[in-house]
């Protein structure tokens, strides 16, 4: 399955005003960080910010995906700079330890606010 591409947002996504067509929640709803908001992304980031780190093994045990679906995921938050990978050998068999950076600490903090103000404003509507 190939990962979401991330898009830039549109002139009027970035000046905040909405649309005639969309309401202002669902304004705010198309700013959410995109790379977090995928089930499984969101899921390592969650897992990673209550651990100081987890190794591929237990990232795949404690969320039930594949390989190949883990590697994928994490590589997106690697190259988004939201997780650290540090691999190494033990035993001789590749060992993976995931880490959640300071900037994806801060951007789990605002993926979370964010998802509060929504739920405040769809109160509010």
């Amino acid at each position: 399955m190939a990962a979401e591409p991330i898009r830039k947002p549109l002139p009027e996504e970035e000046s905040g005003a909405p649309s005639q067509s969309e309401s202002p929640t669902s304004k705010r709803a198309l700013r959410l960080d995109r790379v977090i908001h995928e089930r499984a992304r969101l899921a390592i980031v969650s897992a990673l910010a209550a651990n100081e780190s987890l190794s591929f093994t237990e990232l795949k045990a404690l969320l039930d995906v594949s390989d190949g679906n883990l590697s994928v995921h994490a590589r997106k938050l690697e190259e988004a700079g939201y997780v650290s990978a540090e691999k190494s050998f033990r035993n001789r068999m590749p060992h993976t330890e995931f880490r959640l950076t300071a900037e994806g600490r801060e951007a789990l903090n605002r993926y979370v606010a964010h998802m509060e103000a929504l739920i405040q404003a769809a109160k509010a509507e």
